[in-house]
This record gives structure tokens, sequence and C-alpha cells, in this order.
């Protein structure tokens, strides 16, 4: 995917995700959007940051990259959000887009769906909304794991 599809995943993340962390609506759902959005936008345009130097798709589009960025926090207490913008491109890329990813780099082999359009095809912009769709989906489901799994059991007459 290009820039504007990576953007538009970001920030419609971290739309939903200000919702999903905090759903009611009120400024703290707005705060949270803005806590969220703006690492997670930088995150997603990051990795191409490839494009000027390496390999793209491969020198910063890979799991010790993403690694690098989710310990951050943890050693400087800062840079929170950032590997979830990360983590969103690659999934976009691997998931939107024909070409896969060097994951494992630097083991070339590039790693990605059956599935997905060209970069300049008409439907990028379709196949990032229902890629955030579904990142959104997973988002919740990690978040509200508890309510799921009360929800499940009592479904099946175990709660």
């Amino acid at each position: 995917m290009n820039r504007k599809e990576h953007v538009l995943n970001a920030a419609l993340l971290s739309i939903g995700l200000g919702y999903v962390l905090h759903p009611s609506g009120d400024t703290t759902t707005f705060y949270t959007i803005v806590e969220v959005g703006v690492p997670v936008v930088l995150g997603a345009l990051f990795p191409d940051v490839d494009t000027a130097f390496g390999k793209h798709r491969k020198t910063l589009h890979n799991l010790p990259v993403l690694a690098l960025f989710a310990y951050f926090p943890l050693v400087f207490d800062n840079l929170r959000f950032v590997w979830i913008g990360i983590l969103t491109h690659y999934a976009l890329d691997m998931l939107g887009s024909k070409r896969g990813l060097a994951l494992f780099y630097p083991y070339e082999k590039e790693f990605g769906a059956p599935f997905g359009v060209s970069v300049s095809s008409r439907y990028a912009t379709v196949v990032t909304l229902v890629v955030t769709a579904f990142e959104l989906v997973v988002a919740s489901l990690v978040v509200h794991r508890r309510f799921v799994a009360e929800a499940g059991l009592t479904a099946v007459g175990l709660q």
C-alpha cells in the first residue's frame, strides 16, 4: 500500500482504538484518540523510510524492527504506541497488497497473504478499509477478552 492508505489506516484505527478503550464518547475518549493517534500515524509511516535507503519491504519491514519498537517504551518510557502503527503497516502490506514482507530479514524470503491488490489498484482504499475493520475487531477482542470469554462460557452453558 502507499502512504495515503497507511495514513488512512492509522487514523481510522486510532479513532476506533479510542472508542475500544473508552467507549463512552466523552472527553476521555477523545483524549485517548489523540494520545494513541499521533504515535500510531508516525509508526505507520516509519517502515517506508527504507525507500530512501536499504531494500524496501525488507530493511524496516521485519519482526526485529517491530520488536525493537515494542521494547523501546520499556526502556525509555516514551513512544508507547508507535509499535502499533508499525504493526498495522505490516498488516496492511501483508493482507492488502500482493507483495509480502521479508519478516525475518536479512533472510529475504517474503511472506504474504494469497490475496490482496496492487498498490496502484482502484480497490486499494476499499481493501484498506476492510483490513482496518479486521484490525479493530482483533483489537476489541484483545482489549475486551474477559467479556468475550464470559459471553462464550455463557453461550455454551458453562457459566
